[in-house]
Formats: structure tokens, sequence, C-alpha cells
């Protein structure tokens, strides 16, 4: 039985590239979690007041890869540190958090825990309730794919591979 986890992490783009095509995903879909909205337009959320985070939501087989891999991943494709945003996305939109179901949170909590040993440093990023997960329009989806030029100068622009090494070193998704 398939299985989903939600993570925001800044750009959904990002995220969603992160995890699309690992084995035992089955999809990555961007989108927007944690507002009061409903069926928010991207527009709506940029521009603030619906208290929603870009996020993706993954799809996968436990199977073949497990919720505590996901989270272990997710980490590294982010700063955990960061309050306020990820990189050169910043503001309430692009704060990075876990959505995780009950069932999911003591390995979400763990995996948050070993990747704190790791740095050293204490994470901002929380680990919450999942919340209601509404997908962006068709244009943010496969973005990355489907626009490599313009999402390699999005990436580029932001230092975004650059700050990942800076704080994760090889380990580093992204």
């Amino acid at each position: 039985m398939l299985q989903t986890a939600v993570f925001a992490g800044g750009c959904f783009w990002s995220e969603e590239k992160a995890f699309d095509g690992l084995p035992g995903v089955r999809s990555a879909v961007s989108g927007f979690v944690g507002g009061q909205t409903a069926n928010p337009t991207y527009e709506q959320v940029v521009r603030g007041g619906t208290g929603h985070m870009e996020a993706v939501q993954v799809t996968f087989d436990p199977r073949v890869v497990s919720y505590r891999a996901l989270v272990d991943r997710y980490w590294r494709t982010i700063d955990p540190t960061d309050p306020n945003g990820q990189f050169c996305d910043q503001g309430p939109s692009y704060r990075a958090a876990v959505f995780a179901t009950a069932d999911q949170r003591a390995a979400a909590v763990a995996s948050r825990d070993a990747a704190m040993r790791v740095l050293g440093k204490s994470f901002t990023t929380p680990v919450v309730g999942v919340q209601r997960f509404w997908p962006a329009g068709p244009e943010h989806q496969d973005y990355a794919r489907r626009n490599r030029a313009h999402y390699e100068a999005y990436r580029q622009g932001c230092r975004r591979p650059q700050q990942l090494r800076a704080i994760w070193g090889d380990a580093a998704v992204g």
C-alpha cells in the first residue's frame, strides 16, 4: 500500500526535484500546505495572508523506500536552521516544515535529532501534524524537468547548491 509524505522546504520546484525519480517514489507533487484558504493559487500564496507554505507531497512504496529514508534525505535539501525561508526564497510561504502523520512522527523526530547531531546545531524546522495539501497548478508540476534552463538559472542564482554544500558537505542534495 502506498503512503504519502509532505515536506515544505522553500521552493517547491527544488523539493519536487529532490524526490522525483528516487527508487520507491511514485510521484512528487508541488503544492501548498498549512494555510487557511481552500484550494489556493500560487499568486495568493506568494502574495501572503493565506498561511500556506510551498511544499511537496511524495507518494512512495514503503516496501522499497522507508519514510525515515525520505525524511533523512529531506534535511539535506534545506537549511534547517533558517526560520524565515530557504536561501534566496524568504518569507512565510518559503518556511520549512515536516508534516507527519501520527505513525510517521517518531521517525521524523528521530531523523531530525540525528541530523542535528551531524550538524551540531539546533534546527528551527518543526515536525508538525499533517495538514491539507493542495496541488499547485500544472505549470508548476515537473518544473525542473520541463523547464531545465530556467530552473537551473534559478538554482544557480540562489546559490542553492553551494549553500547546501556549505551546510551538508558531500551529503547535500540539490
